[in-house]
């Protein structure tokens, strides 16, 4: 539970950063090689219906893409908890 404080509080933590950082560049690395599969596998010269599979690879890339960068970006400040407005706390933490 201490690393999840150290993450919630703000604190830099070079462990943190290199680790979350580096699962970012592996899922933008993901992405890439998945929608390069998936563009050769589109651009095939006979036609044929999308497997359940190309939807995987779809989805794979925008999940990578988008959490990828995200934590490759920002990094462990993705965990920083925000501030909430007394008047929006309808929820308990």
């Amino acid at each position: 539970m201490g690393i999840l404080r150290r993450l919630e509080s703000g604190e830099r933590w070079w462990a943190a950063e290199i680790v979350l950082r580096s699962l970012g560049l592996a899922l933008l690395m993901l992405c890439a090689a998945t929608a390069s599969w998936l563009c050769s596998d589109v651009h095939q010269p006979q036609f044929r219906e999308p497997r359940p599979l190309d939807f995987a690879a779809a989805l794979l890339v925008f999940l990578g893409w988008s959490l990828g960068w995200a934590l490759f970006v920002v990094g462990p400040g993705l965990f920083r908890l925000v501030p909430v407005p007394p008047r929006y706390r309808r929820f308990s933490a």
